[in-house]
């Protein structure tokens, strides 16, 4: 069996990258061991830049100005958005409508991730691993 890859939600990435204390032991233990295997989605560079545009994401305007020079710092891969990601996120029979979401939780289906994330809307997914 392989190791375990993680995929960090858009808030995650955020929280881990200020020290926010919502941020769970477990999380940050997790993001902070150097052995990890961790995946952010290009769905939360769009989501960053796109809440930045709007006007809804205060306090990060250096991330979403050097998203790329905090990625690698970050010590993470980038995970593109495939056509089979985006087929699966299409028709997940899920009533949750955030596309950013959607997108998150095919990957993590698809790739065999295990997501990082606090957001309750990905609660009660039997088919995909979340750790907080």
């Amino acid at each position: 069996m392989g190791a375990v890859k993680y995929l960090l939600d858009t808030h995650t990435l955020l929280w881990a990258i200020r020290g926010n204390p919502k941020l769970s032991d477990n999380a940050k233990n997790l993001i902070g061991s150097g052995s990890a295997q961790k995946h952010i989605s290009a769905v939360s560079a769009y989501e960053i830049m796109y809440k930045r545009r709007i006007g809804k994401l205060y306090g990060f305007e250096d991330v979403a100005e050097n998203y790329f020079n905090m990625l690698q710092a970050f010590g993470a891969t980038e995970l593109p958005i495939s056509a089979q990601h985006a087929h699966l996120a299409g028709k997940l029979e899920w009533a949750h409508r955030d596309p950013f979401d959607r997108l998150l939780a095919a990957q993590a289906a698809t790739d065999n991730l295990t997501l990082i994330t606090n957001d309750p809307a990905f609660q009660g997914l039997s088919w995909i691993t979340i750790l907080w």
